[in-house]
C-alpha cells in the first residue's frame, strides 16, 4: 500500500498540471448551477413540475466530471504512457503497470467525485438546494454510471495505440456525449429526431438514471440499467481483449 500511495500523491501531482480536467470537469459544471440558479431561482421547470430547474438539472452536471475523466482524462493519459514507452519502463520497477493503471483509475475518481460535492455544495449553500429522492439511490446510480464510463474510457485506450490517435477518438466521443446527453444542454429542448438519436448514449441513459433518483420520479429504469450495465461488461471484456502494455 505504500508504494500505491506514493504513485498516487506523484501522479497526482502531474495530473493537477493538465487543467483540462479541471476547467471541463469541475469549473465549468459548477459555474452552469450557478448560472441555472441565478437565472431561474426557484422557480419549477413547468407549471405542474414538483421541482426546480436547479432539482431538475443536478442529476445531470454531477456527469459533467465524470464524462471529462472517463473520455479525456484516462484514455488520454494511458496512450500518452503507452506511446512514450512508459508503461513498458514500468515493468522493470518495484511499481507494476497495473497498480499505475489503477492510480489513474482513483485520481479521476476523486476528480469526478469533488466536482459533483462542489456542485451539491452549491446548490445546496446558494439556492437551497434540496434533494427530493433517495440519496442511497442517487449514490448508488452515480457509482453506476462513473464505473460505466470509465469502461469505455479504458476501451478508448485499449484500442487507440498513439495518443495522435488518442486525442481524435476523445474529440469524437467525448463532445457529443457531453452536449447530447443532457449533461450541460436540457434534453427536453432537444427535437424528437435528435432525441431519439441521443437516446443511444450511455450519457444519456445514466443521466435518466440519475435524474429519476435525485427527484424520485416513478419511471422504469429498466433501459438505463441495461444500457449501463451493458455497457460496463462490453467495455471491460474488450478492453481485456485488447490492451496492450506498448
Amino acid at each position: 500500500m505504500k508504494k500505491f500511495f506514493t504513485l498516487l500523491k506523484i501522479e497526482g501531482k502531474l495530473s493537477l498540471r493538465s487543467i483540462d480536467s479541471i476547467f471541463f470537469g469541475i469549473c465549468m459544471p459548477v459555474g452552469i448551477i450557478i448560472l441555472i440558479g441565478l437565472i431561474a431561482g426557484p422557480n419549477p421547470t413547468t407549471s405542474d413540475a414538483g421541482y426546480t430547474l436547479i432539482q431538475s438539472s443536478f442529476g445531470a452536471l454531477v456527469t459533467v466530471g465524470i464524462c471529462a475523466t472517463a473520455f479525456m482524462g484516462i484514455p488520454l493519459t494511458i496512450a500518452d504512457y503507452r506511446d512514450k514507452k512508459i508503461l513498458k519502463h514500468f515493468f522493470v520497477t518495484p511499481v507494476s503497470p497495473t497498480m499505475l493503471l489503477w492510480v489513474h483509475a482513483v485520481i479521476n475518481m476523486l476528480l469526478s467525485v469533488i466536482s459533483a460535492l462542489l456542485i451539491y455544495a452549491t446548490a445546496r449553500i446558494f439556492f437551497g438546494y434540496q434533494m427530493i429522492g433517495s440519496e442511497l439511490a442517487f449514490v448508488g446510480s452515480y457509482l453506476l454510471v462513473m464505473v460505466s464510463m470509465y469502461s469505455l474510457g479504458l476501451l478508448i485506450a485499449s484500442l487507440c495505440r498513439t495518443i495522435k490517435t488518442a486525442n481524435v477518438v476523445c474529440s469524437i466521443v467525448y463532445f457529443p456525449m457531453l452536449f447530447l446527453s443532457g449533461a450541460t444542454i436540457p434534453f427536453d429542448i432537444f427535437p424528437k429526431q435528435l432525441q431519439t438519436v441521443a437516446g443511444f448514449l450511455p450519457l444519456t441513459q445514466g443521466i435518466r438514471l440519475l435524474k429519476s433518483a435525485s427527484l424520485g420520479l416513478e419511471t422504469s429504469l429498466l433501459m438505463p440499467l441495461i444500457v449501463l450495465v451493458g455497457s460496463l461488461i462490453i467495455g471491460i471484456i474488450l478492453s481485456m481483449r485488447f490492451f496492450r502494455w506498448e
